[in-house]
């Protein structure tokens, strides 16, 4: 039998790789005694106090200890991708970043098991992942199977909300990846993308379809892609760069939604389509 939760937020409490800054950490300052810059939004948009983070802008040399590139998982869940890319690019520092922690367990057990240097995991709301890294830190983003979040476009991880805010700390020009199931947030972020000529290096709505041997994208299989994949759902990748010049607007175009919401779950909304 399997740990419960409570055994893998302890086992998380101890590790070396782990990092835990979720809301219930960052507001324990009370609002009162905030100072200019020293505050951060909750989903709510409510204003709550910021624990500093004594490692932003110093992840290479305070945690790998080494000046390779930074690449984060946004919502990397049990950190199949954090630690698959790991494996493959030993000259590269991975971080998977979620709010889930039980999910988390899996991947950064693995890592220390596999004694993976190259590996961090952040527990955190990703809302306020800018206030985790400094200017130019950051070279990649991978996004896998994000929520669409086909209701409220603020939420999408490929929103110009968030955009805004990658570009905080990801380098000039560093490249985003979006790996989905979801036509719809597929549509959305293609259309984003267009609409603010961001350049695009690979774009496929059928990534196994027409991916080389060699696709990295393609390399590393989750296991609800896998689900997915056995239910006829094709995979979507684009792969492009965020400038840090240019206002980014979001396009006025109304998209078609995905027909379910989750695996083995219908869609709830009764809209056919939304922007």
């Amino acid at each position: 039998m399997g740990k419960g939760k409570l055994a893998k937020f302890a086992d998380m409490e101890t590790y070396e790789n782990v990092f835990q800054y979720p809301y219930s950490v960052v507001a324990r300052v009370p609002h009162s005694d905030l100072q200019v810059g020293e505050h951060v939004l909750s989903p709510k948009g409510e204003s709550v106090a910021r624990i500093p983070f004594e490692m932003q802008g110093h992840w290479r040399e305070q945690y790998f200890h080494n000046q390779n590139p930074i690449v984060l998982e946004l919502g990397c869940g049990k950190g199949e991708y954090t630690v698959g890319l790991a494996k493959m690019f030993p000259d590269v520092n991975f971080i998977g970043v979620d709010i889930k922690g039980a999910r988390m367990w899996t991947g950064a057990t693995q890592a220390l098991q596999e004694g993976l240097k190259n590996v961090a995991f952040l527990r955190t709301n990703i809302e306020i992942i800018d206030h985790f890294f400094s200017k130019g830190e950051v070279q990649e983003i991978w996004l896998t199977f994000s929520d669409p979040q086909m209701k409220n476009p603020r939420k999408r991880l490929t929103s110009t909300w968030f955009l805004e805010r990658y570009r905080r700390f990801l380098s000039d020009g560093g490249f985003i990846h979006l790996k989905t199931d979801s036509n719809f947030l597929f549509t959305y972020t293609s259309l984003l993308v267009e609409h603010n000529h961001l350049p695009v290096l690979v774009k496929t709505a059928d990534l196994y379809a027409t991916a080389s041997k060699d696709s990295i994208a393609a390399s590393i299989q989750t296991y609800y892609e896998g689900m997915w994949m056995a239910r006829g759902i094709s995979i979507k990748y684009l792969k492009f760069c965020l400038p840090h010049l240019g206002e980014l607007t979001e396009p006025d175009v109304e998209i078609e939604l995905d027909d379910y919401r989750s695996y083995h779950r219908d869609k709830r909304s009764s809209k056919d389509k939304a922007k």
